[in-house]
């Protein structure tokens, strides 16, 4: 069951920014001030909110919606000490809002004042219920009242749709206090049925295995999930476990860890649920209760970049050290914060460095010939998908991609073979994947080579993705090249209406408009077509189009007349 916020973060401040009386700012001269920092927080712009609710406070603006929108900055840029302070003045100041009681339980978590904590929640300082029960009984441990904190973890997990959290939970404090065997049942299955274990859980469950003395079947779980492809982090614990070493069980130390824990939990429950906003916080007060949490830093990386802030979120990848089994990740979304902001070059230097410093990563070779597709750069491309193709031992499902995605570069290459050579291995290996039987189909419509073929292959990628317009364009495109001009027309003005501004899509309109003698139409969509900025070669087309007709164009191309191609299809 999706857990969700009571009430989002973002609706929250905007509220309390509303709140602000303009008038009262504009007496005190700090309008301008005012009207910046409500700006700025719409934005999602935690650095340049932060600096100007700050100049608003250093003027005397220390009213509860000032205060809670400052707060509120700080949060996001995970600057938790000073947010902790703004959440003292707003509740000396009776303020009472769930962005000031996160702070506030943030503040005392980091302090480990776990009996204040308690109290507080239980004074109706709340959060939500499921934060506020599971961080409460982290802080009953932390307390030194472990039987009270498991009592707490099982009463959560009694609780419908949040089994896990609390079963999770549970075994992750008993391993934090050397019961390994309370743990393992736990995780195991055998004391309340299988939980789904993320990559964290399954961590935490070979590192309980091994202090079991059971490495065998900690490697076995580990292969189970993970696989055999290089993995930094992974790699390092197999090869201890192979050692024959007894690997410490790491993933919660104590209460603040579990905290933490608590707060990534719900971030990766929330993310995609709730604004992202409201889920960078939780985030970013895991990467804070924990220092070396690189995994919630990823995670608040990658929600700034949802939000729009590039600039935080490179700053937030930069932060994960080089040694870092998670650095290779971070260097990936540290090049597409730079490549957002403009800044290509240096996005693809990151990446070729990374080639070199960890050329043992599929994903890494992946990544940097993904960027230079992206920037057209097709031949360059190529030999490096062919690296990463190369160290894939035996090609499963998940590897279509690759070969998709060095199909694609071949065929913007001009090496065609090549490219359908790649395309049907990637559908060898995912043999009812939309998006490639679009591609090699539509390809082949485009060279008009095996229509029927490609037809069959579009007919199977509409059914796959019945709301797409680009691949509904495909099928109609086929149909049209195919000579079935009066049926092509229907998916042609669905494929419009689901992609209205796209400039191929228009123009194939007007060109099926024109094959149906709707003529005066057709002249309208390559108007239209125009205006969508298309590329350049297709935009002389498509004015040459609206000077002699598609008969004339088609013509001077040495291309079948639309009525013979209409007989052959008969």
């Amino acid at each position: 069951m999706p857990i969700r916020p009571s009430r989002p973060l973002v609706a929250m401040a905007l509220a309390a920014l509303m709140a602000l009386p303009v008038a009262a700012q504009e007496r005190e001269g700090n309008a301008g001030a005012y009207l910046a920092a409500r700006m700025a927080a719409m934005e999602n712009d935690y650095r340049e909110a932060a600096l100007w609710y700050g100049r608003l406070i250093e003027t005397g603006s220390n009213d509860p919606g000032t205060l809670e929108g400052a707060m509120i900055a700080h949060l996001g840029m995970g600057e938790m000490d000073r947010a902790g302070e703004l959440a003292r003045q707003i509740i000396q100041k009776g303020g009472r809002s769930q962005p000031t009681f996160i702070a506030m339980l943030i503040d005392q978590s980091a302090r480990e004042d776990y009996a204040q904590l308690i109290a507080n929640i239980q004074a109706g300082r709340s959060v939500g219920k499921l934060l506020d029960d599971l961080v409460t009984a982290w802080a009953r441990l932390g307390d030194g009242r472990m039987s009270d904190a498991v009592g707490a973890f099982d009463a959560i997990a009694k609780a419908p749709g949040l089994e896990a959290f609390g079963l999770y939970h549970k075994a992750l404090a008993l391993a934090s206090v050397g019961d390994f065997e309370g743990a393992d049942n736990i995780l195991s299955g055998r004391e309340a049925g299988t939980i789904a274990l993320m990559r964290r859980g399954a961590i935490a469950h070979a590192q309980v295995l091994s202090q079991l003395e059971r490495n065998a079947d900690a490697l076995a779980l580990l292969d189970r999930m993970f696989g055999s492809e290089p993995d930094p982090q992974i790699d390092a614990l197999r090869a201890r476990l192979e050692a024959g070493e007894p690997v410490p069980f790491d993933v919660v130390r104590n209460a603040k860890d579990g905290i933490a824990e608590v707060f990534f939990t719900l971030a990766s429950a929330l993310r995609g649920e709730a604004e992202d906003g409201y889920t960078l916080i939780y985030a970013r007060a895991a990467a804070y209760l924990r220092g070396d949490f690189s995994e919630a830093t990823l995670l608040a990386a990658g929600l700034l970049e949802s939000l729009g802030q590039p600039e935080l979120a490179g700053e937030a990848y930069a932060g994960i050290a080089q040694d870092d089994p998670v650095y290779h990740v971070a260097e990936i979304g540290r090049a597409d914060t730079l490549r957002a902001s403009g800044k290509t070059e240096a996005a693809l230097e990151v990446l070729l460095a990374l080639t070199r410093s960890h050329g043992n990563l599929i994903e890494v070779h992946s990544a940097y010939a993904d960027a230079l597709r992206r920037e057209e750069r097709f031949a360059d491309a190529i030999p490096v998908y062919s690296r990463a193709i190369e160290m894939v031992e035996e090609p499963e499902q998940r590897h279509w991609t690759l070969f998709y995605s060095r199909g694609i570069s071949n065929e913007r290459a001009g090496k065609w073979p090549e490219a359908e050579a790649d395309f049907r291995r990637a559908l060898e290996l995912n043999p009812d994947q939309p998006q490639v039987l679009n591609y090699l189909g539509y390809s082949f419509v485009d060279r008009g080579e095996n229509l029927e073929e490609a037809l069959g292959m579009i007919e199977r990628a509409v059914a796959a993705q019945p709301d797409a317009g680009y691949i509904i364009d495909s099928l109609a495109w086929a149909l049209f090249r195919l000579g079935r001009y009066e049926e092509a027309v229907e998916p042609m003005e669905r494929a419009s209406l689901l992609e209205p501004v796209d400039p191929v899509v228009t123009d194939h309109l007007g060109d099926v408009y024109w094959a149906v003698g709707r003529k005066l139409e057709a002249r309208f969509q390559w108007h239209r077509a125009l205006s969508f900025e298309p590329e350049e070669d297709e935009a002389i087309r498509i004015r040459r189009k609206l000077e002699v007709g598609l008969d004339a164009v088609l013509a001077e191309e040495g291309a079948k007349p639309l009525t013979e191609v209409a007989n052959e299809s008969n």
